[in-house]
């Protein structure tokens, strides 16, 4: 399973009508994006990995990320040999260990431990009866520790919401070969005004997230920066303009160690695919 090149990360992709998903995914693969990530906030994941395999004949299907407190690892070893067996060796299982905030207001207490927990996850998918390779499976990771679990126990690390800058020190923490793919959110927008007004609230709900914005501050950000969503910080996570700008994003991140770097496209309405701004983006690549 090679992963290289540019991919696309789409939340509408699992949450969207799945023929519609489909026939987009099919879109994406024809336009030569190598792999399309979707997110796991619920719901019958494995599904909507069927479909988008189902749909696609060279992309690699990727979660960003499976959520471990919503799985068995023995199921997901499971789905990933069966839909490898059907589909063919292009399933890549992205693991995260989600946020507290998100996993207590389940079950209050119930989010510790995220290195010991990613860990036992990992061995449970080592101990299933059909594994999931190391090859095939990376890690959502952040911080120096989770970086360094994903070079020794997986194929690598997908970090979201990240700058170059920390491309970089992912590349430095995982060291030569294992992966790094991060994503890159992106809007195609005329000025800031517009950009603001799509970008601003559907950024403060991820820098609530305890991982994210201590990510943030040991990137030089400050709390200020975090609690007024300030242009500098907004300019750093999200590429706002036109194709040229988010192009030349995507090339600081490889500049900075990327093997591959998924694009999440936003858009006024953020539950529809944007499949024409899919088309732009993928008429600048060629």
């Amino acid at each position: 399973m090679e992963l290289n090149g540019v991919g696309i990360w789409s939340s509408p992709l699992r949450y969207g009508d799945s023929a519609e998903a489909a026939e987009a995914a099919a879109e994406l693969d024809e336009l030569g994006f190598t792999a399309l990530w979707v997110p796991d906030v619920g719901g019958p994941l494995m599904d909507s990995v069927e479909n988008l395999l189902g749909a696609t004949t060279k992309a690699v299907i990727a979660t960003g990320i499976l959520n471990m407190w919503m799985h068995e690892p023995a199921d997901v070893a499971a789905a990933h040999a069966r839909l490898t067996a059907e589909l063919g060796p292009r399933f890549l299982v992205g693991l995260g260990i989600s946020h507290a905030p998100l996993i207590d207001a389940q079950e209050a207490g119930r989010y510790r431990k995220p290195l010991a927990t990613t860990k036992a996850f990992l061995d449970g998918l080592d101990a299933a009866a059909d594994p999931v390779p190391v090859d095939s499976r990376v890690l959502a990771a952040l911080g120096p520790k989770m970086l360094a679990l994903a070079s020794e126990r997986s194929r690598g690390a997908h970090p979201y919401l990240v700058t170059p800058e920390h491309t970089a020190i992912a590349r430095a923490a995982v060291g030569e070969g294992p992966l790094v793919a991060p994503e890159q959110t992106a809007i195609l927008a005329s000025d800031r005004d517009e950009a603001r007004a799509i970008g601003t609230k559907w950024l403060t709900g991820y820098l609530a997230m305890p991982n994210y914005a201590n990510n943030l501050l040991r990137l030089g950000f400050s709390e200020d920066d975090l609690q007024t969503v300030s242009d500098r910080l907004f300019d750093a996570l999200i590429a706002w303009g036109d194709e040229a700008v988010v192009l030349d994003r995507i090339e600081a991140h490889r500049a900075a160690g990327a093997d591959h770097v998924c694009v999440q496209v936003l858009q006024a309405d953020h539950r529809a695919m944007p499949r024409e701004q899919w088309r732009r983006l993928a008429a600048a690549l060629r």
